[in-house]
């Protein structure tokens, strides 16, 4: 535990001080009173900040934490997972976000209805998605934060996570995305400028990255038996990313194919990300945004993955602990301690003042993903399922639903936050990654059949989505059930939890996903082609007319919301002149004042839509896009091979 001294408090207050005010500077700055800006930046953000934004969003305090922990326990192969990430985010850029758009759709459950028809697949997936960001980005999010500072401070736990929160939250409930992309710009800046200054002092402690590497392989606890077992020395294909398909921890057919799908559903299927991408104001800043995101997405190597195998070097006998009594004495968990590699890093080679700048890093870090799960997790809410209750409801409603729903999130979330302490060993990024791999295929297959195949039906992308939860819920809830033994204990799991990797049981529930979908869509009805226009890959381009049935749209429409809003008599009242003191109060509060409701037609929207596909882009801004992102990912492949 390290001393609080003046410098690192200063260095704290200002960073605090410097994200309240760029993000309330840029909740003024767009139209956060119509669900188009509060949700959607109004469709108005540049390349830049939604690539940083996609970057921080997704590069959280779970990475310094539980990534960093992995590489300390494991070695290199962790940095798959990053690297991997680049090829699905061109994906997302040149081929999910055109249909996205097409379609109308500011969320994915909507989408799903637009594509499918109905109601129970958008419902089933805003349910699931809220749970999933509940237990895998909001929760964890918050556990990593509250353990960096814990050991950075000696707070208590939940004295953190609410410290950290209420400032995130002041942001965030009252800019909506415009603050978010802003303000996770600014942290981005931050992470990697902390980040780099502490990897290059750690390298600068161990040798360079050859002397790293090399003393890494030596990094062992004074205690390496308990009971029986002999544990604690580094894994011999440590330096290595492609690793044994049986005996390794990463196993390289499930690191190719099996991560896959994991990354297609977090990149491309995931309303957290997706949402940021499609608040650029053209195709361009949206593919331009993904290159910059996936160039950034290559640093973790020297962000997190160098300084957590440093963390073990210097410290063997803590991070690299084995023997359960040692380990509960050192981080409270007697399943290990590699989740706190970075932490103590930070601690015991940063002087006072640096402590507090990488502080304010992890804090960024921490902030910037919650500030984009609470404000995605509110849209999904606010827009796919309030409204299904509340069908006539007022953008002043769904402003204010929106911004309540994420006080809720809060609550639950840190309920949650003891049951993934115990998870996979000790192990955060395990317990992530575990997660993402029993859930993640069937809505992958569901989303990639419905853009590619026309054929595809709601009742075959229904029954594969319920196969497929019957089968991942199952392993999920066996994974909690029988948590991994501690070094020393007798191996007592059923064989398929610790036999079958879990990268491998995502292939395994993608295929029986993808037969029962195609299985059920060939003998049930498929959707008419006048109801499949913009919502598919073949009919991303049609001008003609598409036909909703089913009440549909359901005042999804911006222009539906705004005619209806009209008629409310404080909207009135507001054109007139006459504002009543709390009517002051909420316009100051929520920036919105000072902005004019602008009716959209669906014309306007399709035509829109059109602009931001592409229409219009001048051929030398696609060729340089289109060059960048071969050049990424072949610079990708180099250094995989490079180390694999």
């Amino acid at each position: 535990m390290a001393e609080l001294h003046i410098g690192d408090l200063l260095v704290i207050l200002g960073y605090f001080v410097l994200v309240l005010a760029v993000g309330l500077w840029s909740s003024c700055t767009t139209n956060t009173g119509s669900v188009k800006g509060y949700f959607m930046a109004g469709r108005d953000m540049w390349w830049l900040p939604i690539g940083a934004s996609v970057f921080a969003t997704n590069f959280g305090s779970h990475f310094f934490v539980g990534m960093s922990g992995s590489a300390a326990a494991g070695g290199l192969a962790v940095v798959i997972y990053e690297w991997h990430a680049v090829f699905i985010l061109m994906l997302l850029g040149w081929f999910f976000i055109p249909v996205y758009v097409s379609s109308g759709a500011y969320t994915m459950p909507t989408y799903l209805k637009r594509r499918f028809g109905g109601r129970r697949l958008q419902i089933y997936l805003s349910i699931l998605a809220i749970f999933l960001l509940i237990i895998q980005k909001i929760s964890v999010s918050m556990y990593a934060g509250a353990v960096f500072i814990q050991q950075s401070l000696g707070w208590n736990m939940y004295v953190s996570i609410i410290s950290v929160t209420v400032v995130t939250a002041v942001y965030t409930i009252i800019g909506g995305l415009s603050a978010v992309i802003w303000t996770d710009t600014l942290q981005t800046v931050i992470m990697l400028f902390g980040a780099i200054w502490l990897c290059a002092k750690g390298l600068i402690k161990t040798g360079g990255i050859e002397g790293l590497f090399e003393q890494y392989m030596h990094a062992v606890p004074n205690v390496t038996t308990c009971g029986n077992t002999t544990a604690g020395f580094p894994r011999a294909d440590s330096l290595h990313i492609f690793r044994d398909p049986v005996t390794g921890d990463i196993p390289w057919p499930g690191a190719i194919f099996g991560l896959t799908p994991l990354a297609i559903l977090a990149w491309c299927t995931d309303q957290v990300m997706v949402q940021r991408v499609l608040s650029a104001k053209t195709h361009s800043h949206a593919k331009g945004g993904v290159i910059f995101a996936s160039w950034l997405k290559i640093t973790p190597f020297f962000l997190v993955i160098l300084p957590g195998m440093i963390g073990r070097t210097l410290f063997p006998n803590e991070v690299a602990c084995v023997d359960p009594d040692i380990c509960e004495r050192v981080c409270g968990n007697r399943n290990g301690c590699s989740n706190i590699a970075y932490p103590k890093l930070v601690v015991e080679i940063l002087p006072p003042g640096v402590r507090g700048l990488m502080l304010a890093c992890m804090l960024s870090a921490l902030m910037s993903t919650l500030t984009s799960v609470f404000n995605s997790s509110s849209s999904m809410f606010t827009l796919d399922l309030w409204t299904k209750f509340r069908k006539k409801a007022t953008e002043r409603e769904l402003m204010i639903v929106g911004r309540i729903f994420i006080l809720v999130l809060v609550a639950i979330s840190i309920a949650w936050i003891p049951i993934l302490m115990a998870a996979q060993g000790g192990k955060l990024w395990d317990y992530l990654q575990a997660v993402q791999a029993y859930v993640s295929p069937p809505w992958v297959v569901v989303f990639i059949l419905g853009i590619v195949w026309k054929g595809t039906t709601e009742q075959g992308a229904f029954w594969g989505l319920m196969a497929g939860l019957a089968v991942g819920l199952t392993r999920m809830i066996m994974d909690f059930a029988y948590p991994k033994p501690a070094c020393g204990e007798d191996e007592t799991r059923p064989k398929v939890l610790y036999k079958v990797h879990f990268l491998y049981f995502s292939l395994i529930l993608t295929f029986v996903v993808l037969v029962v979908c195609v299985v059920v869509s060939l003998f049930t009805q498929k959707r008419p082609e006048e109801k499949l226009r913009r919502c598919t890959w073949w009919t991303r381009y049609s001008r003609e007319p598409r036909e909703d049935t089913d009440d549909e749209e359901d005042f999804d429409n911006e222009a539906g919301r705004q005619e209806h809003e009209g008629q409310d008599a404080s909207k009135h009242a507001i054109e007139d002149g006459k504002i009543s003191i709390k009517q002051r109060v909420y316009n100051i509060v929520c920036c919105y004042s000072s902005m004019k409701p602008r009716v959209m037609t669906k014309a306007m929207e399709e035509e829109q839509a059109l602009r931001y596909r592409g229409k219009g882009e001048k051929k030398w801004i696609k060729r340089l896009l289109d060059f960048n992102c071969i050049f990424v990912m072949a610079f990708t492949v180099f250094l995989i091979a490079f180390f694999y």
